[in-house]
């Protein structure tokens, strides 16, 4: 799909642009996508539905107000909020408790070879799903990782990326010449946040783009562990060598938010959330693709062996995806919607940022976070253990 100039991109586009998640899966993906989708007009009443109360583990900026406030009014079910702020935390406090006390929890698409493993999820019974009303592409993202034994264990919530922040008033970027490899600059020495295992997926995708340590935009990590090792050796020696230029490790929304507004920070690796909420308030704060391309992210909803509420689930899911809701949780959060039509719904300003982080060809560099194995995962803390000590 040929890509509109800045200024012209209608955000449905980009998100169409930015359809495939796995390229090798596309057609196998693509046929998967369809088969869901052709049950969602199908929707089960169920009378409880309409009352009771529902616990959810979520992120902790995925769902801004009046999003949790117009469902609880509208069905009379109550919500329990239970935050976090990474995968990890997630995990763990699903571990820790078998996934009960938790009806619906959110993770992220490339975690699913884990979740898998822990066999804490249970499949979605499509009936009693909407998924039609979802943008084929963001479906795609959830059927093509997250279904298996013929079950699907995962649907769209939102999805975002990880690029540069900045502060406008510190600093000027362009996006021809920006990169991951702008973060170490001479100029911005103490100045930059970011995640470690973040940092160093940054300097894998910098250095593969100019030539230095070729790794198929990455992928090759990916094989096994000897080929991460190999990449993530060098690049862990690099960033240790340039410690000096952290002013801050981020682990939230927050500190990322507080990084930039009271911290020092001039520029960083964030997600898109933070930084284009702060410039939605008018702080002197940016957000923008590099031309290694964002690192894209897609968060869904799943249901947990232990879930009690599973009415309200079905109820809450099917809310979330209507065009308005999909809406809000993009204008409040800062991430992009997954439902048909919300795109119309945006506010001006949520699409003139939208335009502004993803310029000219930058949805179509995205580059799509791959199922992690669980031997990645583990390797990946500790490589960002070592820079955090170093």
């Amino acid at each position: 799909m040929k890509i509109r100039n800045k200024g012209t991109n209608s955000t449905i586009e980009t998100l169409l642009a930015a359809r495939t998640f796995n390229r090798r899966s596309m057609f196998k993906a693509a046929a998967a996508a369809g088969a869901f989708a052709a049950v969602g007009p199908a929707i089960v009443a169920n009378a409880q539905s309409s009352s009771g109360e529902l616990t959810l583990l979520h992120w902790d900026d995925e769902l801004p107000d009046p999003v949790i406030p117009d469902f609880e009014k509208k069905t009379g079910i109550k919500i329990n909020k239970v935050p976090f702020s990474q995968n990890e935390e997630q995990i763990n406090k699903l571990q820790a408790t078998g996934g009960v006390g938790f009806d619906l929890c959110q993770p992220t698409r490339d975690r699913s070879p884990q979740f898998k493993e822990l066999a804490l999820l249970q499949p979605f019974d499509t009936n009693k799903l909407k998924l039609d009303v979802l943008l084929p592409s963001m479906l795609e993202g959830s059927t093509s990782v997250w279904t298996w034994d013929g079950k699907l264990y995962h649907v769209p919530h939102c999805w975002g990326s990880e690029a540069i922040a900045w502060r406008t008033d510190q600093t000027k970027l362009d996006y021809k010449t920006l990169s991951f490899g702008t973060l170490w600059d001479d100029q911005y020495r103490g100045k930059v946040q970011g995640r470690p295992h973040s940092l160093l997926q940054g300097i894998v995708l910098w250095w593969d783009r100019t030539g230095k340590m070729p790794s198929n935009r990455g992928m090759d990590a990916f094989k096994d562990e000897a080929n991460m090792k190999r990449i993530y050796d060098e690049a862990l020696k690099f960033a240790i060598s340039k410690k000096a230029w952290i002013k801050q490790f981020w682990d939230s929304a927050d500190n990322t938010k507080s990084g930039f507004m009271e911290n020092g920070c001039t520029i960083g690796q964030t997600w898109d959330g933070p930084a284009l909420s702060l410039k939605k308030q008018g702080r002197p704060v940016s957000y923008m693709a590099p031309q290694e391309g964002a690192i894209a992210w897609l968060d869904g909803w799943s249901l947990t062996k232990g879930a009690k509420n599973v009415a309200q689930a079905y109820e809450w899911i099917n809310y979330c995806h209507s065009p308005e809701v999909s809406a809000k949780v993009a204008d409040g959060s800062g991430y992009n919607a997954v439902a048909k039509g919300a795109d119309a719904l945006l506010s001006a300003e949520a699409k003139k940022n939208f335009a502004e982080a993803y310029p000219d060809d930058a949805t179509a560099k995205l580059w799509h976070r791959p199922p992690e194995p669980s031997w990645f995962a583990e390797l990946r803390t500790q490589y960002a253990e070592k820079f955090k000590a170093a």
